[in-house]
């Protein structure tokens, strides 16, 4: 009997940790659904990986993308909320256009992307939120206002909704990726994408428990 594939959507997979995750998936046998502003991602191609368009601040482009979703797969297995912003990570007064662009991407966009997708979930699949420690009060610093909050924000939707998916036995995990070499994080970084991808699939297979706080550079659960 062939055992069909996991399905995955993925969140912001045309850079950096989303698209190496992506790859990741892919190595470990999973269907992946990819999402990206455009609906491409030049030179990755797979035959189980599908591509879409989804600019998560606009209502009428997560209406469209939650129903091709539905066309492609029977269910979900794995949904990571994966795209983000920073545009106020070295800032330390809120300035109301960066504020407020990182709000929206990053905890209203997931929110009301995710709550189409609830009813496509499989029994027992799993819900990951791309977060970082820097949401995290014992944390706290004078940089980054709208990058701090909305992750602290996007942290208790995760706990919130692990409450909620109980019955249904879907794990819920807000997770740390580590200080990674991408746009937000710089050359400087000690993480690669893929290492950083790693330290994520580690936390999938560890499944440490629903509405737990995974630090995938630590590859250990933390408490918020």
């Amino acid at each position: 009997m062939t055992v069909p594939f996991k399905t995955a959507v993925v969140t912001g997979i045309s850079s950096g940790i989303g698209q190496a995750l992506t790859q990741k998936l892919l190595v470990e046998g999973y269907q992946v659904i990819g999402t990206t502003r455009s609906g491409t991602v030049p030179g990755l191609a797979h035959p189980r990986l599908h591509v879409i368009a989804l600019e998560a601040t606009d209502e009428a482009s997560i209406a469209q993308a939650v129903a091709r979703i539905a066309t492609l797969t029977k269910g979900v297995d794995l949904l990571v909320n994966n795209a983000g912003a920073a545009p106020d990570v070295f800032a330390i007064t809120p300035e109301r256009t960066a504020f407020t662009q990182t709000l929206a991407t990053n905890i209203t966009g997931p929110v009301f992307f995710t709550e189409p997708l609830l009813p496509q979930l499989n029994e027992g699949a799993q819900v990951v939120f791309i977060s970082s420690n820097m949401g995290l009060p014992r944390n706290a610093a004078p940089n980054g206002p709208g990058y701090r909050l909305s992750k602290a924000a996007i942290n208790m939707y995760a706990a919130m909704l692990a409450t909620r998916l109980a019955e249904r036995r879907i794990q819920v995990m807000p997770m740390h990726p580590g200080w990674v070499q991408t746009k937000l994080g710089g050359d400087q970084a000690p993480l690669t994408p893929a290492q950083a991808a790693e330290g994520i699939y580690q936390g999938l297979v560890t499944n440490p428990g629903s509405g737990l706080f995974w630090n995938a550079a630590a590859g250990a659960a933390e408490a918020f």
